[in-house]
């Protein structure tokens, strides 16, 4: 199994790289469901799986407000618009989805640089592993 850096990764947004990235998360769950009954053999409890769970991509940027990416990310976010979003890891798979601009968080410290956190909730079921060309 190969391991890969983190740097270079890339988060687009309606096919445009994000500006000033320094971090990405992601969250993508499965719901289960406690089947244990009475008469198995064992006490130890068992589950189903259920519902996927679409899950939050967060990011944390070097704000600018004049950058068109991070602007663009504030519109989506006031008009309520659904987004194409692709996620390009460094070994030339990505996630495509689309999202919600759902949380934006500027923070002005007086010692440091003026920053955002984003959060994005995914809509409906991502393709994930997909290639891209490096």
């Amino acid at each position: 199994m190969s391991k890969l850096a983190a740097f270079g990764t890339i988060l687009e947004f309606e096919n445009s790289p994000i500006a000033n990235v320094q971090s990405i998360g992601a969250s993508l769950s499965l719901d289960t469901e406690d089947v244990t009954t009475h008469d198995q053999t064992t006490a130890w409890e068992e589950t189903v799986g259920t519902i996927l769970r679409s899950g939050e991509v967060s990011l944390d940027i070097v704000y600018d407000p004049g950058e068109t990416t991070h602007a663009a990310l504030i519109t989506a976010m006031e008009d309520k618009t659904l987004s194409a979003f692709d996620l390009k890891f460094t070994d030339g798979t990505m996630w495509e989805f689309n999202a919600y601009v759902i949380g934006f968080e500027p923070t002005a410290p007086v010692e440091g640089a003026l920053t955002a956190s984003v959060t994005l909730k995914i809509d409906g079921e991502p393709i994930l592993d997909s290639s891209y060309s490096i």
